[in-house]
């Protein structure tokens, strides 16, 4: 956005306005626009760039940042400049990102309130010239409605198609799959609801929205374990199957404080604090039952454990030294597991 007024001026000016209309003028802070977003930033843009960018994604469960995978991230960035996008919230991951993890140029935030900001070409601005991006949590069903088929759409596209890198957590991970359980009533469904109800109101599914390398035929889904997620993902592999008529769809399920570092030739690397895992599930087959009005019926599918010491085959889906495998059956909207 150009500046009319000196540095200090528009500061003053924002602070005014976030006395009389009650927004709120974080570190950094830049401006609010009209167009329907906020922007912060941090660091010196105007910085040489350090090093090459390499294609990577990084895949986090939720909760608190691991800072092995963060430096992993950034390293592939280049150390340059990250972007952050959210629908929530101001600058706090910004913050993080440049504060606490470090190795950075700068970081700038943009926070959306609409869906008018993602064909803005100040936002469009900031997006192309990103060294990395990173999609915060939040409320997914935002993310698909303020952004599916905007500009800011293709350049997220034209972004991971430049081989630069792209990393989300929680709601900002649930959007990189091709299919994706979009949120889309306004609430979260747990795993009971899902497999008791698949094709009901609360299972609101979105495709082709992104397009993330080896993610073609993926959803994914976070905060794994500690909320009771397979049974929901299960659903989800389910529905994407038949929403798109093959067989051959993939679920990974990411835990809190874990991420699933992806490199460019599809191999992923498990980081957590807790000892967290990535899941796959790869049932390889559409459900026996998946009707209106009913519960899901799917037996046997594989799952597999990816831990920190485990490598993912994203070409493949194989898993060498895999954490655990186990078996998985959803009989009468009812999960059932066992060790394989």
């Amino acid at each position: 956005m150009k500046r009319k007024i000196s540095l200090l001026g528009q500061l003053a000016l924002l602070a005014m306005l976030a006395a009389v209309a009650g927004v709120a003028v974080a570190e950094g802070a830049r401006g609010v626009s009209p167009s329907g977003y906020h922007y912060y930033e941090v660091g010196d843009l105007a910085a040489q760039r350090p090093g090459k960018r390499e294609a990577a994604m990084l895949l986090m469960g939720g909760g608190d940042f691991v800072p092995e995978a963060f430096h992993w991230w950034l390293e592939r960035a280049g150390h340059g400049r990250v972007v952050v996008l959210r629908a929530s919230g101001a600058d706090e991951l910004q913050k993080e990102i440049y504060h606490d993890i470090g190795g950075v140029t700068a970081v700038q935030t943009l926070v959306f309130d609409n869906r008018k900001a993602a064909d803005d070409p100040a936002v469009l601005r900031v997006v192309k010239a990103a060294d990395a991006i990173f999609i915060a949590g939040g409320d997914q069903s935002r993310y698909i409605r303020f952004w599916k088929g905007t500009a800011l759409n293709d350049a997220l596209n034209e972004h991971v198609r430049a081989g630069k890198p792209i990393g989300g957590t929680s709601a900002g991970l649930a959007i990189l799959g091709a299919h994706a359980y979009g949120a889309l009533d306004g609430g979260s469904v747990n795993s009971l609801a899902a497999m008791n109800d698949p094709m009901g109101s609360e299972v609101t599914m979105d495709k082709d929205f992104l397009a993330m390398p080896y993610l073609s035929n993926v959803v994914t889904d976070t905060h794994f374990a500690k909320r009771d997620r397979l049974g929901r993902l299960i659903v989800f592999v389910a529905r994407a199957a038949q929403d798109a008529g093959q067989s051959d769809i993939v679920g990974i399920g990411v835990d809190e404080d874990t991420a699933l570092c992806v490199e460019a030739d599809g191999r992923g690397r498990v980081h957590s604090l807790n000892g967290g895992y990535a899941w796959l599930v790869m049932p390889q087959r559409t459900a026996d039952r998946l009707s209106n009005g009913e519960p899901l019926d799917f037996s046997s599918i594989p799952v597999t454990g990816v831990g920190t010491s485990s490598r993912l085959h994203l070409e493949g889906f194989k898993v060498d030294n895999a954490a655990f495998t186990a078996v998985a059956s959803v009989v009468n909207g009812e999960l059932q597991l066992r060790p394989h």
